[in-house]
């Protein structure tokens, strides 16, 4: 028997894909050690997303073999071309599809035979990769290279894994993929509407939420879906990317600004969050102050500020024309906004109720991922009413 430790860097998908090697290594009878440096093993989900999301990995990469006998590297950053050139002979880059990673993964390491049929995540939400890899070419991202086209699970497959989450009591199951809107299952006919509609039946389940979706593919038949299903919550992530048409052409990206904000307007009820690059090749400040004002229009409430970071093998990858103060100060801006935003909304519900799923310690979340700070125990989904606002979130009564 190998003890491991898994840790992960980057987005949903890569916490996904790291929980999928942690489960195959626990049914070959493999022991878990949260404290990383007693395991003889680890596994490190690699990000690629950024600069500095390679140095963070390349560094957790580097910790960890001073520490194991065993190193894997797994995720988009293994697949990225040199990327963990030059590290310990004990460690292993694992350049697979996602799928295929878990059973290279078991298999070098070495089976005891199938011990453990469930091994469950100690969260109180579960993510299920419901696709993976991308066909568009968006000229900063590097996500097609390392992922691949984009691929469907099954809509049975998908299914069967929400009812088995369900059933282990994760409350609330997040369905996540690299490009969600492309999900299809054609012999089965479906798509993810009715793919939303029909896990959000599942018996035990009590809150169903996308990780993310591309505003192309916010069509009135999701939209739907998603407000007719009890389960589904009242939040979606919708990238931007830059609130400047000149900008989003540049990009490779595929809408305007005015879509954008035209395929979110009828979600005034949701609480809609997204992704800005600031500091992108070419972008001036009147085509900041125009992703500004697009994040206002839109009522976005939480931004994810990425600095732009060149990419190897995309279509901008030598350039990088914002000096790197002027996208720190870029970034301070809109971050700043982007909290004044989610301080109206979460002041807004005063004296209002919601329903919060406590996932740690004194801290929970709402239908529409507003932060809450409620004292009940972990795992519990909770009726309470909004007391006051702190600037971590929703105080409750």
């Amino acid at each position: 028997m190998a003890s491991f430790s898994v840790r992960f860097l980057g987005c949903k998908v890569s916490h996904t894909d790291a929980r999928e090697v942690r489960e195959r290594l626990l049914a070959e009878g493999h022991e878990e050690r949260p404290d990383a440096g007693g395991a003889d093993i680890a596994i490190v989900n690699a990000c690629c997303v950024t600069n500095e999301a390679v140095s963070k990995s390349r560094q957790a990469v580097a910790r960890a073999a001073r520490r194991h006998g065993r190193v894997y590297v797994t995720g988009c950053g293994a697949n990225l071309e040199g990327a963990f050139a030059g590290l310990p002979v004990n460690v292993t880059v694992v350049a697979r599809r996602s799928e295929d990673t878990p059973e290279f993964v078991a298999t070098d390491v070495g089976a005891l035979g199938c011990v453990t049929e469930d091994a469950r995540l100690d969260r109180v939400r579960a993510f299920v990769k419901i696709q993976d890899g991308c066909s568009f070419s968006c000229h900063f991202c590097v996500v097609p290279l390392v992922r691949g086209g984009t691929r469907s699970r099954s809509a049975d497959a998908v299914l069967r894994e929400i009812r088995k989450r369900a059933a282990q009591g994760h409350r609330e199951v997040v369905l996540t993929g690299i490009n969600l809107g492309c999900f299809r299952d054609r012999p089965a006919g479906f798509t993810l509407a009715r793919l939303i509609r029909e896990a959000g039946a599942t018996e035990g389940l009590d809150r169903l939420r996308l990780s993310s979706i591309e505003v192309n593919h916010l069509t009135d038949d999701l939209v739907a879906a998603l407000r007719e299903t009890p389960a589904a919550t009242l939040h979606l992530h919708v990238p931007l990317q830059s609130g400047d048409d000149g900008t989003l052409r540049a990009m490779g990206r595929r809408y305007t600004v005015a879509t954008y904000l035209r395929k979110v307007e009828p979600l005034a009820d949701f609480n809609v969050t997204t992704d800005v690059i600031v500091g992108f090749p070419g972008e001036d400040e009147p085509a900041f102050a125009n992703t500004l004002r697009a994040v206002e229009r839109a009522g976005i409430t939480k931004v994810h500020v990425f600095p732009y970071s060149p990419r190897p093998g995309t279509v901008t990858a030598a350039a990088d024309t914002v000096p790197p103060q002027v996208k720190k100060e870029r970034s301070a801006r809109l971050r700043a906004a982007s909290h004044d935003a989610c301080l109206r909304r979460w002041k807004a519900k005063l004296g209002s109720e919601d329903s919060v799923l406590v996932d740690r310690p004194g801290r929970g979340y709402g239908d529409d991922y507003s932060p809450w700070l409620v004292e009940a125990p972990v795992g519990e989904l909770v009726r309470v009413r909004a007391h006051a606002v702190t600037e971590d979130g929703i105080l409750a009564a």
